[in-house]
């Protein structure tokens, strides 16, 4: 019976991760095409038109922060400021991608 339930959590655990969601770089692919479409006339390259210190580097991401998928979900979803909320524009998905590509655009320094 141990043997029995070793074997079915093993199968369960398996299940979980090699089915689970896709990787970050499929999430940020995704999320470049929504910022494209709805941050980037305010945020092209990472920076900030309305707030020039606010950007979306990491070392303003760190300072503010703003450097965590968490962090700059609330902050798309609920807008702050100049910024305005996408919550209701944008689905909680589109949103988690969003996250997912400027996390991964800053830690390249917005290059390419």
């Amino acid at each position: 019976m141990k043997k029995l339930l070793s074997v079915i959590l093993l199968a369960v655990s398996f299940l979980t991760f090699a089915l689970g969601r896709p990787a970050l770089a499929a999430d940020a692919a995704s999320g470049a095409k929504v910022f494209s479409a709805n941050c980037a006339a305010c945020h092209m390259g990472g920076n900030n038109v309305v707030m020039a210190n606010k950007t979306l580097k990491k070392e303003a991401l760190e300072q503010f922060s703003m450097y965590s998928a968490d962090a700059i979900t609330t902050q798309v979803t609920n807008g702050k400021n100049a910024m305005p909320a996408f919550g209701g524009r944008l689905s909680a998905d589109e949103i988690a991608n969003v996250a997912a590509y400027v996390l991964s655009q800053a830690d390249k320094g917005w290059a390419g």
